[in-house]
Order: structure tokens, then C-alpha cells, then sequence
């Protein structure tokens, strides 16, 4: 009688719970919790401040920090998007640390980098190409092509940035060895120059070279914590409290914008392109949740919650990538529905006690989602051992990027047939094809780093 085979079918819980008991006591499982926790934040932001309603017979879609201002308050919360960087700045510290131990170069990491980044892109992108090119062939406007594709594409400039913040990595963690805190004192030096520059003389476009000095400021921070040297309250909680000082101030006497978002109407952004608020919004996030580091870690011990962290993690670029576009198929649904679900006023009584049952169904919308293109982000990256030449790593990234900010910006549609902005398109698919993204290759573990 012969063994019955294994069951390849397992649950996604029965892998991840034997993933957790094999992860070794010297991880840092804060990390990965991070990355889980704010990204989730995004999400959830995203789906409360949206704000699509039928009134007349006609869609409309507000934004509930314009609706409801008092909301903004709300924006310090949900905008985590520095944490993500602290945590890619630990990850990438440690991984190319690993890289170096086992004697690969930078082709080698910064390819597997990049294709874990670029891989799960593609699809999105192909897919709203096809929706484009569909609703455009049954009538719908180019401005509804547009501002759908646009709403459902914004969250790729963070990838644009991290990209970029991901192809530096290596050497501004040689400065950070060399130069230590210093490094990212330099940094934030140069955001406060770009922000007078910006407010004080006039130089507005001066404001976009803040999307790497901010955020390689934060990526910074992730080094520190790496080393060990912001570990604990007693560490943290200085620079916490002294990064919260730092945003009231901006806020209250500085003339900064209240909302870490962009407020549709409002003329200066903290995002758009960021500004030393958000510096100082990643300071005081940082330094207060990293003064939670020690009982966190406790709890990780735990088998069930590092499990739960594990399987989260093994479809968070997903979960990111494509939700908002399972927020935009289900408004065109019930707009197409006669605006079924759609006909409380945003900001009333009717619209806040329905909010339950819009994230509940837009949860169930994306997990179905996910059964289909979370297998994308499982595919090829760090299993293949190829080193990526330097400056096909340059020049693939920066293609990428261009692409996926202007998609971003502007959304995919395009006034002129076929109704798809095909030129921006394949700046993006040219520069994930450069990195590799473009690929089946074989798994990786979810629990990498």
C-alpha cells in the first residue's frame, strides 16, 4: 500500500500556520505586523473617504474631506504610508544585509526586489486597459473612463516612489553606515529647503523633489530601528512626541493643510507632493508605535497571531493593488442598478449607519478578486537567481515609475480612440519587462521579508 499523496490543496490557513512554526525566534515579527496594519489602514481609508451617491438620476462621487471636513482629523490616522517606509527601510536593510552575507551583489537583490514589485502591477494594468477599451466600444464618456481609471489607479504612486526608494537602497545604507543619524538629518534638511523654496519664494514645482527627499528621510528611520538604536519607549517615545510637536506646529502656525490628504478643491496638498508634514506625520507614527514594539513581539510569540500576520502579509500587495478598483466595479454595478445602495446623502445619519454594510461588501467583492490575481503575486521574483545588470535596474525602474505616476495623475482612458493612453501604458510594461516583472517564474515564500 503506497502513501497517499500530499494535499496540494491545503488551506491558506493550514500553509500559513506551518510557515509560522518554522519562522525562527530571531525575526522580527513587528515588522511584518506594520506592514499588515498599514496597509489595511489604507484600504479602509480609502473606501470610508469615498463618497459616490445618485441624486437626480446622475452619479456623483464626493469625497467625504470635502463633505465633511471634520473628517481630516481622521486623515492622521489613516495616512500610513510613512510606516510603510519605515518598515521597507528595516526590509530592505535587512534583506540586502542577507544578500551581502551570501555573497550576491546588488544585480542580484535589487532584481528580486523589483520583480516582487513590479510583477503584480502588470495585470492591474492590462486589466484596466481591457475596461477601458470596453467601456469606451458601449458609450461610456472618456471624462467617466478617466476619472474612474484614475480613482482606481491612485494607489500606484506609492509604487512609483518605493521603486525608486528600492533601487537606492544599497546606498543610502553605505551613507547610513558611514554617516549614521546624520544621513537623515541631510535629508531632512533638504526637504525643509525644498518647502521654503516652494512656500516662500514661489517655486512650485521645486515641491516634487520632496517625493524623494521626504521619503528617503523616512526610509532612514528604518535603519535606525534596524540598529537598534530607537528600540524601546524610552528611545521612541522622544521621537514620537517630538514629530507630533513638529505637525501641530505646521498645522496651527505654519499654514500647512490639516488633512495628511489630498482635499479635492484645496489648493496646497501635504501629499502632492509631500510636504515636511509628512515627514513629521512618519516621526510621531513611528516613534509612538515603535515604542509598542516589545509587548507586540510578546504577542507574536503566539502561534494563531503570527499566522494571521503571515497570511495577511502573503496578500497584501494585492489587497492594496486592487482595491480600489473592486470599490469602482461595485459603484458602476449599482449605478447600472437604477443607483441601488447609492441614495443616502454622504455625511448623514443614513450614510454613516450604512458604512458597515458598504465595507462588508466591498470586503466580500475583493476577496473574490483575489482568488483570481492574488496567484500574480506568488509568481516569479526572488526564487530566480539571475543578477539584473545596473542600469537595466536604473532604467527599468525609472520607465516603470514615469508610468505608473502618470497613470496615477490621470487615469488610463484617453479622449482619442481607442479610448487608452497606450503610449503611458507601455512606459510602465516597458520598465517591469526591463526588471524582469513580466515573468513566470517560480514562488516565494509569504513570509519573505
Amino acid at each position: 500500500m503506497t502513501d497517499a499523496p500530499p494535499n496540494r490543496r491545503r488551506s491558506a490557513w493550514a500553509r500559513a500556520r506551518e510557515l509560522a512554526e518554522r519562522t525562527p525566534e530571531s525575526r522580527n515579527r513587528y515588522v511584518d505586523l506594520l506592514r499588515a496594519l498599514s496597509i489595511s489602514a489604507v484600504v479602509f481609508g480609502h473606501w470610508l473617504i469615498a463618497a459616490p451617491s445618485v441624486r437626480d438620476g446622475e452619479l456623483q462621487l464626493e469625497h467625504m474631506l470635502s463633505v465633511s471636513p471634520w473628517t481630516q482629523g481622521l486623515t492622521w490616522l489613516f495616512q500610513v504610508m510613512p510606516v510603510f517606509f519605515i518598515v521597507g527601510g528595516y526590509s530592505n536593510a535587512a534583506s540586502w544585509e542577507a544578500a551581502r552575507r551570501g555573497g550576491g551583489g546588488y544585480g542580484v537583490w535589487v532584481g528580486a526586489r523589483l520583480r516582487r514589485l513590479t510583477g503584480p502591477v502588470v495585470p492591474l494594468l492590462l486589466v484596466w486597459a481591457l475596461i477601458a477599451l470596453f467601456a469606451r466600444a458601449l458609450g461610456a464618456s472618456p471624462a467617466m473612463i478617466r476619472i474612474g481609471s484614475q480613482a482606481a489607479l491612485v494607489p500606484l504612486w506609492f509604487l512609483a516612489v518605493y521603486v525608486l526608494v528600492v533601487v537606492l537602497a544599497p546606498p543610502t545604507r553605505a551613507a547610513w553606515r558611514r554617516f549614521g543619524i546624520a544621513s537623515f538629518w541631510a535629508l531632512a534638511a533638504a526637504a525643509v529647503l525644498v518647502d521654503l523654496a516652494r512656500f516662500g519664494l514661489g517655486l512650485v514645482w521645486l515641491g516634487w523633489a520632496n517625493y524623494l527627499f521626504v521619503w528617503l528621510a523616512v526610509h532612514q528611520l528604518g535603519y535606525l530601528w534596524r540598529d537598534g538604536r530607537i528600540a524601546g519607549p524610552a528611545r521612541a517615545l522622544p521621537w514620537g512626541v517630538g514629530g507630533l510637536a513638529l505637525l501641530l506646529g505646521l498645522v496651527t502656525v505654519g499654514g500647512y493643510p490639516h488633512s495628511m490628504v489630498g482635499v479635492p478643491g484645496e489648493e496646497v496638498s501635504n501629499t502632492l507632493p509631500p510636504s515636511l508634514a509628512m515627514l513629521a506625520l512618519g516621526l510621531a507614527q513611528g516613534g509612538l508605535l515603535l515604542a509598542l514594539e516589545r509587548p507586540a513581539r510578546r504577542w507574536l510569540a503566539g502561534t494563531g497571531a503570527w499566522a494571521a500576520t503571515i497570511l495577511v502579509n502573503g496578500m497584501i500587495m494585492s489587497v492594496y493593488l486592487w482595491h480600489l478598483t473592486a470599490m469602482i466595479l461595485v459603484i458602476a454595478a449599482a449605478n447600472a442598478l437604477g443607483g441601488f445602495g447609492l441614495g443616502p446623502q454622504p455625511g448623514s445619519a443614513t450614510w454613516w449607519a450604512t458604512r458597515p454594510v458598504w465595507m462588508a461588501l466591498l470586503a466580500a467583492v475583493l476577496f473574490l478578486m483575489l482568488l483570481v490575481v492574488g496567484r500574480f503575486e506568488r509568481l516569479g521574483d526572488a526564487a530566480s537567481p539571475a543578477a539584473l545588470p545596473a542600469w537595466r535596474a536604473v532604467l527599468g525602474a525609472a520607465l516603470f515609475c514615469a508610468g505608473l505616476a502618470l497613470l496615477a495623475l490621470q487615469g488610463i482612458g484617453s479622449d482619442g480612440a481607442p479610448g487608452v493612453r497606450f503610449g503611458v501604458l507601455a512606459l510602465a510594461l516597458a520598465g517591469a519587462g526591463l526588471v524582469g516583472g513580466i515573468s513566470l517564474g517560480g514562488r516565494r515564500s509569504v513570509s519573505g521579508a
